[in-house]
């Protein structure tokens, strides 16, 4: 297996592993949390290290995922004491956490080397080159099993439990009225979350394990309302991040984890702007027919109002709509030709009058108008 076809597997797998819990957390807004584990597991990572006598990737894993849910402990607590509040309370851990493991790394692996490549892009260009070999029997590159194996794991979490994190997630009153336990539930998807992210550390490093658990689920939140088709959403902006930034990677000879994140960011401006129901470009259309109709509405008000009074038959020339009704002069213009194409008015010596279709639609935004007043 090519080395570029491991790297594009080994995005992919942890794209998925990441989207499947990054789902609820977006939907908690706990999105933090993330960052937080990534940055926290590094004195869990120097236990490891210290234990172990060296590298070694169970011990470090053990000593990573001790030191997430240490963390995940820490955050809740401090929740608990109801003086300080979820984004504060993550701010203040893992620093906190983090710190100590350079502190830790500086006091006894002063000769360790932690560089950026280590701590924050990882090392998925050498993925395909760490091979996990079981008596002399090579099973090929390491972080496909592992992230292999973390896949499976969580898609038979979310699987098995997805009606109790559906209703823990949305609805924890009810949940527990049912006889789910919503605390047992957020414990459980925390230690899926620091056991995923530790996983993933080690291969892509934080920005991507950050990015992956983050910016595919809340791209795949702003396209769909349903739970079941965002996390299959999820998943498949997380994989074409990962096999797109392998591409502009490979054009621009980058970073391969970089480019990775890039393009996950990218694809959730793409549904931040361009989403049918929650894009902003849908919003400004939105706001734009708003606008018009309510323009619209105080046109043929204004008209109905003063139909019958002929001392005020000024009311209806075209150039007084723009003191009467507070419109620039182009404004108003753009106003009457639309009213004009809807049918709505029409022009008579520089007069305007209500058709039929306006007058009903004049009536039935005053009547509006009085209910809500």
């Amino acid at each position: 297996m090519s080395a570029s076809v491991v790297m594009i597997l080994t995005g992919v797998l942890v794209a998925t592993a990441c989207a499947l819990p990054g789902v609820f957390l977006v939907l908690r807004r706990m999105a933090m949390m993330a960052d937080a584990i990534s940055h926290a597991i590094l004195p869990g990572i120097v236990a490891g290290y210290f234990l172990a006598q060296g590298p070694s990737l169970p011990a470090g894993f053990a000593g990573a995922s001790l030191a997430a849910i240490v963390t995940v402990a820490l955050v809740e607590a401090l929740q608990h004491t109801r003086r300080v509040g979820g984004e504060s309370a993550i701010g203040i851990v893992f620093p906190a956490m983090f710190a100590l493991g350079v502190l830790l790394v500086s006091k006894y692996f002063a000769n360790v080397h932690l560089d950026t490549d280590a701590v924050l892009y990882g090392n998925i260009e050498f993925a395909a080159f760490d091979v996990w070999l079981v008596n002399d029997l090579n099973l090929g590159p390491r972080s496909l099993w592992v992230m292999g194996a973390l896949c499976v794991i969580n898609l038979l979490f979310v699987g098995l439990c997805f009606k109790e994190l559906k209703l823990a997630t949305f609805d924890p009153g009810l949940a527990a009225a049912l006889g789910f336990s919503p605390v047992l539930i957020h414990y459980a998807l925390m230690a899926v979350v620091s056991v995923t992210t530790v996983g993933a550390f080690t291969a892509v490093g934080a920005i991507l394990v950050v990015a992956f658990m983050i910016a595919p689920a809340a791209a795949a939140y702003l396209l769909t309302d349903d739970l079941g088709r965002m996390i299959a959403l999820a998943i498949g902006i997380g994989a074409a991040s990962a096999l797109s930034g392998w591409f502009v990677a490979l054009a621009l000879d980058a970073s391969v984890a970089g480019a990775m994140a890039t393009m996950s960011g990218l694809f959730f401006l793409l549904a931040l702007f361009f989403s049918p129901s929650h894009g902003l470009v849908a919003r400004a259309r939105r706001l734009r027919r708003q606008r018009l109709r309510l323009a619209l509405e105080n046109l043929v008000v204004h008209l109905l109002n003063h139909e019958h009074q002929v001392s005020e038959a000024h009311e209806a020339e075209i150039a007084h709509l723009s003191s009467e009704l507070r419109w620039s002069p182009r404004f108003a213009r753009w106003i009457v030709a639309i009213a004009k194409r809807d049918q709505l008015v029409q022009q008579a010596n520089g007069y305007l009058s209500l058709t039929a279709a306006g007058r009903d639609l004049a009536r039935q935004a005053a009547a509006s108008r009085d209910r809500e007043g």
